[in-house]
């Protein structure tokens, strides 16, 4: 097992040994080892995590909720292993999930929003009722940004009233940047091993990033949204975190699957009946490779502190025997803002992904609450009218709470639309669909070759959240992120690869193979040193 410093880590947040094994950046592969020697059971580790975010939660704010049943489903588990019978790579191993994934069970499931407290969900999310079946002991909810960051347009990325403000585990007074932060945090900072979180545009990529965590977000269909509270059918996904490619790898195994509850679903391919974890490769698979980097609008845009280590990165890549060819995104002039700055309201009404989501959301919510019960919640306009009347602490005014200065703007602007999936609306679609696939993407990915049009083996991206990172958002497209790093204030750098549609299994080629380079070339993973650890700002520090 790999030793890992933790001399940069203040006492309190230290991450003690359990029966003389060490936990700190303990891996799937080695839990099973110690639950298969009886070294440790799955009892041992989940009350292990259960009595940690007793402990350094009331810092991080990563944990919404914890589930009352998980050590008598772990007790379960581990009889069944004593019985002969381990499910797979996630039996008896703790999970969160991020708190807009229904849970039909003790805990609630509320988006981080007072509005949903008390309301009954009719069955599991079926990425939930996946990870059942596989073993894994639901531990708890994630906090997030209230509503997956829909209900604002300027919010503090990660607050919700139930929970309150997620922090960065390397520097408490920054932002964990996305709604999915709680599950990303909770990695980083050894809560749990894994954990889901949901992307409409980079929620999983941009907390992944600056939490120095793995973070793969699938192809929009390849993991089911039904039970998931909703922003956009056409471009949310359900992702995986984990601290290395391959804890988060298995977890993504865990969830994918066609259900007849979301339809989408039935266009993904036919499964080849591999896993994603027979695709992990090391560093010798990456001779030969050739990896395109987009100039215009993402790599010219990257701040210089986050350059000098990806050009490390880049160096290695070289020296290892691939290739690192300059490309772009024909689209870059078009859907790329200056400065390559993440913005999902750019350009015009039939040219905005906005137009879209907004139209989405009201209808997404809407059918998500129309199946709930024990609450009187039963449309955005109720969670509008909620808010204004407990706007103390759901802040519905411009003023109200720090957390949303300009109140529940983005709300109104739903509501507004009353769900009509008008002509504005089908351009929109079309043009964004168009230029981040057929002029983004896609035509990124070829290079000429001898005057022959050959596939790069992925794109690579070194911003922690930019444009280039919310093309593969728009375009429905699977990214992978990885940590490399830190920059010169002490936090993660993360490197994403992108590819087209279906192709996560060349991404964790390629990730783990980078993974694997890194490693050798500069140790395990840059972890937390919970800087700033009492810091309470609300709004949150920008990274």
């Amino acid at each position: 097992m790999k030793s890992v410093s933790q001399d940069h880590v203040p006492a309190i947040f230290r991450v003690e040994e359990l029966k003389g094994v060490e936990l700190y950046e303990i891996t799937i592969d080695e839990l099973q080892k110690c639950f298969k020697d009886g070294s440790l059971t799955s009892v041992d580790y989940v009350k292990y995590c259960l009595e940690r975010i007793q402990r350094v939660d009331p810092f991080l704010e990563a944990v919404i909720e914890t589930n009352p049943d998980a050590l008598q489903i772990a007790s379960d588990l581990d009889r069944e292993r004593q019985d002969g019978h381990v499910r797979g790579p996630l039996h008896g191993i703790p999970v969160l999930v991020k708190d807009n994934m229904a849970t039909k069970d003790k805990m609630q499931t509320t988006a981080g929003s007072w509005a949903l407290l008390g309301s009954v969900v009719p069955r599991d999310a079926h990425v939930v009722s996946l990870l059942r079946k596989s073993g894994a002991v639901i531990i708890g909810h994630a906090n997030m940004s209230e509503w997956s960051s829909m209900k604002a347009k300027s919010y503090s990325t990660g607050y919700s009233p139930r929970r309150g403000q997620t922090r960065n585990a390397f520097d408490l007074s920054r932002t964990p940047f996305g709604s999915s932060g709680g599950s990303a945090v909770a990695v980083s900072a050894n809560i749990v091993p894994i954990s889901l979180g949901t992307e409409t545009d980079t929620s999983i990529i941009g907390p992944a990033a600056i939490s120095g965590v793995v973070g793969i977000k699938p192809t929009v269909c390849l993991t089911s949204r039904s039970g998931v509270i909703p922003i956009s059918e056409n471009f949310d996904t359900v992702g995986a975190f984990g601290r290395n490619v391959s804890d988060a790898c298995y977890a993504l195994d865990a969830i994918v699957g066609v259900d007849h509850r979301d339809p989408f679903t039935t266009t993904q391919p036919k499964a080849s009946g591999k896993g994603f974890a027979s695709f992990l490769s090391i560093k010798t698979c990456l001779t030969g490779a050739r990896f395109g980097l987009p100039i215009r609008g993402c790599w010219d845009s990257v701040p210089q502190d986050i350059k000098d280590t990806a050009l490390k990165v880049l160096a290695a890549i070289r020296k290892a025997g691939a290739q690192v060819i300059d490309t772009n995104f024909p689209c870059a002039s078009e859907r790329i803002p200056p400065g390559g700055e993440w913005d999902w309201e750019y350009g015009r009404a039939t040219e905005s992904e906005f137009t879209i989501v907004k139209v989405d959301a009201y209808n997404g919510i809407n059918s998500y609450l129309s199946e709930c019960s024990g609450t009187d919640i039963k449309s955005l306009e109720d969670v509008v009218a909620y808010n204004e009347a407990n706007r103390g602490t759901e802040g519905a005014f411009p003023g109200d709470h720090p957390a949303f200065p300009t109140g529940q703007d983005n709300f109104h602007e739903c509501v507004k639309t009353q769900g009509l999936k008008d002509d504005t609306y089908f351009a929109a679609l079309e043009y964004v669909q168009r230029k981040s696939r057929a002029e983004g993407i896609d035509a990124a990915l070829q290079e000429s070759v001898d005057g022959k049009t050959e596939e790069f083996s992925a794109l690579l991206l070194f911003d922690r959240k930019g444009a280039g990172q919310q093309m593969a958002a728009q375009a429905g497209y699977p990214i992978v992120t990885i940590p490399i790093g830190l920059d010169n204030k002490g936090l993660p750098v993360g490197l994403s690869l992108q590819h087209t549609a279906w192709r996560e299994a060349v991404l964790i080629k390629w990730a783990s193979a980078i993974e694997d380079l890194l490693r050798d070339e500069f140790g395990w993973r840059a972890t937390p040193g919970y800087k700033n650890f009492m810091a309470k700002n609300i709004p949150i520090l920008p990274a």
